[in-house]
């Protein structure tokens, strides 16, 4: 099926033409749905949610050829504010020399630019449905986007049997990471409180900053695990303590720290949370806490097999599959059907003047098409 949908340039163009700061609603889905329209897409969109983490905006296109296995694309149309200090307006995509600049050119409106160019070159008796699940709230909470894309599927039956989700994992040049799966991320909060007094008097106070210490102590000191074979080790940082205490005479009435785990495969999020409270209450301390994702696994099998031989064929590169990085949508994903992450380069991502190398949108877009004819050849 050609169109004139097949200029990946153009259309990251179009794409980052579009402010759409995180929670995304607006522009910018109506330029995706006008994209996807004129390749056969039924589009769904839909707003939920409301402040301080909405309105957000999802899109949910699917299209389906005869009998055939399902493969859906999952990507985000929300940014990272610019912040001051870019070279040219950030939501101006400007060429200079070989690099396209745009906030979101590599996070990640170029590799969804470059699948949309890959489907308006797919041949016309492809058998399958083809899905494409974007969101407007992955940068933020992730509240109101993924998931309710994955109830709004439920609500149709549409469950894929494979997903690529476009985030740029690539490092040094395109192809060469491929994310199979991702360490797990929880919050939490600890809390110790104790009886306010003045520090000459520390007879009549209870001071719990001491307590909140020996916490610290007790928490930095564990080996949650020494790693797998795909996964690094886990670990625990704190990155938060506070007594809120503007007085240098006064002992102050509670302390509180804050800690953040990623973890592997080894752990859930809750056998981490009870493992924490079991510490935190050897001083009195309480503890609250929110689970942003658990880990993951794709086995390496078919579907990494697939991308791997894709990117080879393009690139001519040997692809490292790798679980490691931060969290991304895929932790939801998962639930539904082997989950796999491939985009572009990752160096400029959330940074200043962020770019893309116009080469890279024109090779990706050839090694999603390449994926796309042989998943559902």
């Amino acid at each position: 099926m050609t169109s004139s949908n097949n200029d990946v340039v153009a259309l990251a163009q179009r794409l980052l033409a579009c402010p759409s700061v995180t929670p995304a609603t607006g522009p910018v889905f109506a330029e995706m749905e006008a994209m996807l329209a004129p390749l056969g897409f039924t589009v769904d969109r839909f707003v939920v949610g409301e402040a301080p983490d909405g309105p957000v905006e999802n899109l949910l296109a699917w299209r389906t050829t005869g009998a055939g296995p399902h493969f859906a694309f999952a990507g985000h149309l929300d940014v990272v504010p610019p912040g001051p200090g870019w070279a040219s307006d950030p939501f101006a995509p400007e060429i200079r020399g070989d690099l396209l600049y745009g906030r979101g050119a590599v996070d990640m409106k170029g590799s969804i630019a470059a699948f949309v160019a890959a489907l308006a070159d797919l041949p016309d008796d492809l058998p399958g449905t083809i899905s494409l699940i974007i969101t407007g709230d992955e940068e933020g909470p992730a509240v109101y986007g993924t998931l309710a894309l994955m109830d709004r599927m439920a609500a149709r039956e549409l469950r894929p049997d494979m997903c690529l989700v476009g985030e740029p994992t690539s490092s040094q040049r395109l192809g060469d990471v491929v994310k199979i799966g991702r360490r797990g991320s929880v919050n939490m909060w600890i809390k110790v409180s104790g009886s306010q007094g003045h520090v000459a008097y520390p007879h009549l106070a209870d001071n719990p900053i001491p307590k909140l210490v020996r916490i610290l102590t007790a928490i930095e000191a564990e080996v949650l695990d020494e790693g797998t074979d795909w996964f690094q080790p886990s670990n625990i940082e704190i990155t938060d303590l506070d007594v809120g205490n503007a007085a240098h005479n006064v002992i102050p009435g509670a302390a509180t720290a804050r800690i953040s785990i990623r973890f592997n495969d080894q752990h859930s999020g809750a056998s981490l949370i009870e493992r924490i409270k079991a510490i935190a209450a050897t001083e009195g301390g309480t503890v609250e806490a929110r689970i942003s994702g658990e880990s993951f696994l794709t086995q390496p099998g078919a579907f990494s097999d697939l991308i791997s031989g894709a990117i080879r064929d393009v690139t001519g590169i040997d692809t490292e599959l790798s679980t490691t990085g931060g969290t991304s949508d895929a932790r939801f994903l998962s639930r539904l059907c082997p989950v796999a992450e491939f985009g572009l380069n990752n160096a400029t991502m959330h940074k200043l003047d962020e770019a893309v190398a116009v080469q890279d949108l024109r090779d990706l877009q050839r090694i999603y098409a390449l994926v796309l004819e042989r998943a559902l050849g």
